[in-house]
């Protein structure tokens, strides 16, 4: 069998593998970037942007036509409820960019893994997988922190780096889920 089914999933796949050496090659640059723009005001609205960012790729993910108006409010609360959970967790802004980087990541290795069972493949439960997938990115993001001399280990954000896999990935699914119910194409 071929490594990818379709140029689909290729393109998935690529850009997943994009954002993890995205994550991994600014390691050691978080601490400076996270500095000028809180000097400059910007890191609240930096996050924001982040955050909606995420979530259009969490929604988008799953849109291949144009919606019909129930499927436009799913997505609605379905963005409105990530966005609560991710604002009353009482983190900072550095701590809310694992929500961000690993919501994205989990969402394309879960569409990717989406992609490559529709062609025919055997995958077995791809939220889980990739929610799993995810978790373990996250966990080597925090080895290569223990490495760094200006990075530290912290077991709480290999946490956050699950659980933004695990709400991403959700939200993608249920959306998606949402669309084949109503007559769209899952993506």
């Amino acid at each position: 069998m071929p490594t990818f089914t379709s140029d689909r999933e290729r393109c998935l796949w690529f850009w997943a593998a994009a954002v993890a050496l995205a994550i991994y090659s600014t390691l050691g640059l978080a601490g400076t970037l996270a500095g000028v723009l809180r000097e400059r005001g910007l890191l609240d609205a930096s996050y924001v942007v982040g955050l909606l960012l995420m979530m259009l790729a969490t929604i988008g993910s799953a849109w291949r036509r144009r919606p019909g108006k129930r499927e436009i409010w799913v997505a609605i609360a379905v963005t409105a409820v990530y966005g609560m959970i991710v604002l009353r967790m009482g983190l900072g802004p550095e701590e809310r960019t694992h929500l961000i980087e690993y919501g994205i990541l989990g969402v394309l290795i879960y569409q990717a893994l989406i992609e490559r069972r529709r062609n025919g493949a055997q995958v077995r439960s791809p939220a889980a997988l990739a929610v799993l997938t995810t978790a373990l990115l996250g966990l080597v993001d925090e080895v290569i922190q223990a490495i760094l001399p200006n990075r530290v280990w912290d077991i709480r954000d290999v946490g956050f780096n699950a659980l933004a896999g695990l709400m991403a990935v959700a939200a993608s699914a249920i959306v998606s889920r949402m669309w084949r119910k109503h007559g769209q194409t899952e993506a």
